[in-house]
């Protein structure tokens, strides 16, 4: 009779000792996950529980190089605050009721990509994806850079998916081409989000750069557009959106027009969602 043979080791052994002691591992967010969903009619409920029971852990938050995550939704009362209505990111330009955004440790992209391919091949195969639902928006992106009101106080950005907020409003930016990109992110950073941000209840911006998905990505994700000329905006607010909106976040579309010669594609208000529940749900229709 043949003697058992030990299995061998789950985890690779000693391989994660010897990760932990090489690359990069600050906290600055160097990348970021922003991935707006619209669930399909009827199983709003279904969608909602399987991402907070399940694929917000095992999807993202438990991936490497993944240190902060947060969900946002848009009731149906936020949908209708959107625009412009002509939309290149959603079209009708309420789709996506829900958002979620992550960070990721600056130099780690390649590294986290190849383990998210591989569990969400994973997870499909074992029957824990969600496919009623509908990527609106969905991509990983470079920082470029954070814009703050208030200086050095108050909350840095790596700490803004943990910090209490009370609404997030996403703005999507194309430029006419990869110069007139460059462009538009000085004039951003110098000119248009300080003078913006005075006195604003939003507390900081944070702009990206989306990055292409890897041709392996699941199938129900589509590639991302934009690549060259596309910046992501998202404001952190200290007050509802409601509250605040129609002072501060009209006029968004035409002040981008005139200073930064590019469209904006997106503006849309979310507040965070409860986690472990299902608050919200019955007011996306």
């Amino acid at each position: 009779m043949d003697e058992p043979t030990e299995p061998p080791a789950a985890t690779g052994g000693d391989t994660y000792a010897r990760l932990a002691a090489v690359g990069p591992y600050g906290v600055r967010p160097g990348h970021a996950l922003i991935t707006m969903v619209e669930p399909h009619p009827g199983h709003e409920y279904a969608y909602n529980r399987w991402y907070e029971d399940d694929h917000y852990i095992a999807g993202a938050m438990a991936m490497p190089w993944i240190y902060a995550g947060r969900r946002w939704v848009a009731t149906r009362d936020l949908q209708l605050l959107r625009y412009p209505a002509a939309s290149a990111v959603a079209q009708p330009v309420t789709a996506g009721c829900y958002l979620s955004t992550y960070w990721l440790t600056e130099g780690r992209y390649a590294d986290h990509m190849k383990w998210t391919v591989a569990i969400n091949r994973r997870l499909n195969q074992d029957g824990r994806v969600h496919h009623e639902r509908t990527h609106v928006f969905t991509s990983f992106q470079d920082h470029e850079v954070t814009v703050y009101r208030d200086g050095a106080a108050g909350p840095r950005d790596h700490h803004a998916l943990d910090h209490p907020y009370r609404g997030l409003v996403l703005q999507v930016i194309d430029a006419a081409g990869p110069e007139e990109r460059t462009a538009v992110l000085e004039w951003l950073r110098t000119t248009h989000l300080p003078a913006r941000l005075a006195g604003s209840p939003a507390a900081m911006v944070t702009v990206f750069r989306p990055t292409p998905l890897p041709g392996d990505r699941m199938s129900y994700v589509k590639q991302v557009e934009g690549v060259d000329t596309r910046l992501t905006l998202l404001w952190f607010l200290q007050e509802d959106p409601r509250a605040c909106w129609e002072a501060w976040f009209t006029g968004l579309e035409e002040a981008v027009a005139r200073g930064g010669a590019a469209r904006t594609e997106l503006v849309a208000p979310f507040i965070p969602t409860i986690p472990g529940t299902d608050t919200y749900v019955d007011r996306l229709r």
